[in-house]
């Protein structure tokens, strides 16, 4: 009797003592909202493992078809430069063709146009297939640009795509196919800018037949859309008031739709707000995950020193980084524009693999039409990338990088700098350009263009600054042809395959004896 009672004793004080220990685990995950506290974030395994994503940068912005800032540049009589910090006297292109198209933006503003979005050749779930066919391991959506118009069912801002143009939940729906196929979600929101930004509606033309006569902008029954006057020119607005709304609507979409990544097309902004807000997203994760943090906040400019993911706008890298960190870009410009030249299939796969090579991620927009659908064009590049990544994809998804993410003429020191950081991501790569990953004791070679002659890699002869090992097997991913190489001590040469795959980024699978 007192056997099983010592054991029900037992039993219960271990039960107690799972429960103090798992209270304790969350309370050492609770984060408060200041950059100290965030340095107890850890890095999700499944970003890491990703690699990929894929982000729909759409919205009401793509219907005149000219690409991006449209809301902003449609109100730019006189063009202003913001690299030279004046005016130019010019009216801007967007602004030429709104008012030849739709109207002088005084009766015809911004707001008449969100109606013509209708999306109505969007299908999420057929989109949604293709990407993931395509080897991307989640999914950004736009939630919201610098317009202030909403692509969620929001309850606190009656400008969003429930009401007007689509009459959906672009979000929503988005999330839906992503669980759908199993892809991990996320947003963006790039309303932080927006306050500053949408400044150009409170403007008139200087000049011409309706010269001083208020845009719409101006009118108060659409300040809700448009915004207070501000005389601010910075990216990102200083007046609080501007802050707490920004938290409040930023709250809202992280409540509403749990999202696993949140970008921010700005670097973490306004202080101690920005801070309430990271707080907020990270503990709201870690309740949905019964504990565990699996969220990931991308921001800009600012260094992570592992407290987000930091994100670079068009722009890599230019060396290993100790964090994890992402690239974001598009295949072409960030909205629809007619006639827009696009990136290669080939492009994307260079940049993917020198992201990777770097401990990075990449986010690429694929630019949809203003009804929804993909250009023949966008959809043949898309297929480029299918038929690489299911025979490539071992050396990119869950790796991580070697003693060095590369050689070759790509790792001169000259350089072109990135538009936002780092360095460009629009390069060119020679066929003697080099990157490398590694995968357990895995090794994984990329050459960035089909070889000429002979494969000479520098870092892997036997007795390298960088290896000391013997090769045991080199194999070719996606051929079955036998490859003739030779381990010197300075180099490593594989002789050129006779038959190569049908893709210019090639991989070669390195094994090394014991």
């Amino acid at each position: 009797m007192m056997t099983r009672l010592n054991c029900k004793i037992t039993g219960v004080l271990a039960l107690l003592l799972f429960f103090v220990s798992f209270a304790s685990d969350l309370k050492a995950q609770k984060f408060e909202a200041n950059l100290e506290s965030f340095k107890q974030y850890q890095y999700p395994d499944w970003f890491r493992d990703a690699k990929f994503g894929i982000w729909s940068h759409w919205g009401p912005q793509a219907v005149p078809r000219q690409g991006d800032w449209y809301a902003r540049d449609m109100y730019q009589s006189d063009y202003y430069d913001r690299k030279k910090n004046e005016y130019t006297g010019k009216p801007h292109p967007a602004y030429l063709y709104h008012v030849k198209t739709y109207g002088h933006p005084s009766k015809f503003g911004y707001k008449d146009l969100l109606p013509l979005w209708k999306a109505e050749r969007w299908n999420p779930n057929e989109l949604m297939a293709l990407f993931k066919r395509v080897g991307a391991k989640y999914f950004v959506s736009m939630a919201v640009h610098h317009d202030n118009f909403f692509l969620w069912d929001s309850k606190i801002h009656r400008w969003n795509s429930v009401n007007i143009g689509p009459k959906k939940d672009v979000v929503g729906l988005w999330q839906q196919a992503a669980k759908r196929e199993g892809l991990k979600f996320g947003v963006s929101e790039h309303l932080g800018a927006s306050y500053n930004w949408f400044q150009t509606n409170k403007g008139a033309d200087k000049t011409g037949p309706l010269a001083g006569v208020p845009y719409d902008g101006n009118d108060p029954q659409y300040e809700d859309l448009y915004y207070a006057k501000s005389d601010e020119k910075a990216w990102l607005t200083t007046d609080p008031k501007n802050h707490a709304h920004w938290l409040k609507n930023v709250k809202e979409l992280i409540d509403l739709y749990q999202p696993d990544l949140l970008y921010s097309d700005s670097e973490l902004p306004f202080g101690e707000t920005g801070h309430k807000m990271l707080a907020h997203f990270y503990n709201q994760d870690i309740a949905k995950n019964n504990g565990k943090l699996e969220a990931v906040y991308n921001s800009k400019r600012r260094p992570s020193e592992g407290r987000w993911v930091q994100d670079i706008e068009r722009g890599v890298m230019d060396s290993i980084s100790p964090f994890p960190w992402q690239t974001d870009t598009s295949i072409g410009d960030w909205f629809y524009r007619t006639g827009q030249k696009y990136r290669s299939g080939t492009e994307i796969l260079q940049m993917l693999v020198d992201i990777v090579s770097k401990n990075g991620n990449l986010l690429i927009n694929v630019v949809q039409t203003p009804e929804g659908d993909l250009e023949p064009d966008v959809l043949n590049i898309l297929e480029e990338i299918a038929a690489w990544t299911p025979v490539n994809g071992e050396a990119i998804y869950g790796s991580r990088p070697w003693k060095i993410y590369g050689e070759g003429p790509s790792t001169s020191s000259n350089k072109p700098e990135g538009k936002f950081g780092g360095v460009s991501d629009e390069r060119s790569f020679e066929s003697t350009d080099i990157r490398f990953t590694t995968k357990g004791e895995t090794l994984y070679a990329f050459c960035m263009k089909n070889p000429q002659n002979e494969i000479s890699i520098q870092a892997l002869g036997k007795s390298t600054k960088y290896n000391n090992k013997t090769i045991a097997s080199i194999e070719l991913l996606g051929s079955k042809e036998k490859l003739n190489w030779k381990q010197e001590n300075d180099k490593l040469i594989i002789q050129k395959p006779t038959k190569l795959p049908n893709w210019q980024v090639t991989t070669y699978k390195i094994r090394f004896k014991n």
